[in-house]
């Protein structure tokens, strides 16, 4: 239920105004102003991906909680930077209220049934680590998923195993790991048919949530 709010919430806040990034030319939702509703679906959104015990973790680490307009903006730097580092890697930018997502399809992440990373997606975790250790007020949430191929077992695993893989690998490139949650839905949440390889390629993949640490 709580990934399904998840969703729901992302639908509500992707139903307001757009813009036209005019770095990458990727159509992004608006961020620091998204109205009461948006407002309140972000502050929904916020208790599905983490909770007070995690937040003063994070602190008590040493960073830094932001508050009021300093939200919006420190997030709007972070996310032009991601779209800087990340523009024609294929990894999709995404702006949601004062989050950011990142999606990472299996073509640069994993081979198929496999949690290893793949020689090229070490250049773009490079990049975003660089980032991530720079805008270190945010929490990082970190989602594996899997097609439909294999059992449900394996694939819970499998998506587990890849989660684990991106913690590790953001770990090693200076993101402290009280910032870093991982979680796998496993063939649960495909985005696409699992009855093509299109479709499959697809759901295979990682997704990065990003999430600011306020008071």
């Amino acid at each position: 239920m709580k990934k399904l709010f998840l969703a729901t919430s992302i639908l509500v806040l992707s139903s307001a105004c757009t813009t036209m990034n005019p770095y990458t030319g990727q159509t992004q939702h608006s961020n620091t102003k998204t109205g009461a509703v948006a407002g309140a679906a972000t502050g929904a959104l916020a208790g599905v991906l983490i909770g007070d015990g995690v937040k003063a973790a994070v602190i008590g680490a040493g960073v830094g909680a932001l508050a009021g307009a300093g939200i919006g903006t420190y997030m709007d730097k972070q996310e032009e930077a991601l779209r800087k580092d990340l523009e024609g890697t294929g990894v999709e930018v995404e702006r949601v209220g004062d989050n950011i997502e990142l999606n990472m399809p299996s073509n640069i992440t994993f081979a198929s049934g496999k949690a290893v990373i793949n020689p090229t997606f070490n250049g773009i975790l490079d990049n975003i680590g660089t980032t991530l250790a720079k805008y270190e007020s945010t929490i990082v949430h970190i989602a594996g998923h899997t097609d439909s191929v294999g059992s449900a077992e394996f694939n819970q695993q499998l998506s587990v195993n890849r989660a684990n893989s991106v913690r590790a690998a953001l770990n090693a490139r200076g993101v402290i790991s009280e910032r870093l949650l991982t979680i796998g839905y496993g063939e649960s949440l495909p985005v696409a048919d699992n009855a093509t390889e299109e479709g499959r390629q697809q759901n295979r993949r990682v997704e990065i949530t990003l999430q600011p640490v306020t008071t």
